[in-house]
């Protein structure tokens, strides 16, 4: 036999009801935290050749609070060599030997002085003996954005590496060259 209910619906509808919404709603909320939670800032380069050179591959971006992680997949690179990898000026690679890119990045107050490694200065890479060069660079000196962001600039690989006691050191001209694009 039933419990009068006077009548009233019985309860348990309105409790499966209250917590079928309570359910939804966090499942909109977490959708949201998807889309409006912190996101890494990155940007990529795709990397050709110059003419004459045949290394090519990919150069990832990505900010991160000690600096900017700098992720490199090459190939085609002379074996067991050592190359300067560099942000450039200008975000153009079209001359045939990557010139068009402009000298190393350095924001404007940087430019001034002699002797002094530029921001765009990443480091050295070294390519094994399969002309293979993979790995990351922390550079601490770049952002994804403000006067120090490399997005719209280039990144090349040069002939030869650099030395960081003669920061003005011509490193040659570029193997591969590629526009950073966010």
């Amino acid at each position: 036999m039933r419990e009068p209910t006077g009548g009233r619906r019985p309860q348990r509808a309105g409790v499966v009801a209250v917590a079928g919404m309570v359910l939804a709603a966090s499942a909109t909320l977490g959708g949201c935290a998807a889309l409006f939670g912190p996101h890494e800032k990155r940007a990529n380069a795709q990397v050709l050749p110059t003419v004459g050179n045949t290394a090519r591959g990919s150069v990832t971006f990505i900010e991160r609070s000690d600096g900017v992680q700098v992720t490199y997949n090459l190939v085609g690179l002379p074996r067991n060599s050592d190359h300067a990898l560099q942000v450039r000026e200008r975000g153009d690679c079209n001359a045939a030997d990557g010139s068009s890119a402009g000298p190393v990045f350095a924001p404007a107050a940087d430019r001034l002085k002699a002797g002094v490694r530029r921001a765009g200065d990443l480091g050295n890479i070294h390519a094994d003996a399969a002309g293979v060069a993979a790995g990351f660079i922390v550079a601490p000196d770049v952002a994804l954005d403000g006067v120090r962001s490399v997005i719209g600039r280039s990144v090349s690989v040069a002939r030869e590496a650099g030395d960081p006691a003669f920061p003005d050191r011509n490193v040659g001209p570029a193997l591969a060259c590629g526009v950073i694009r966010q």
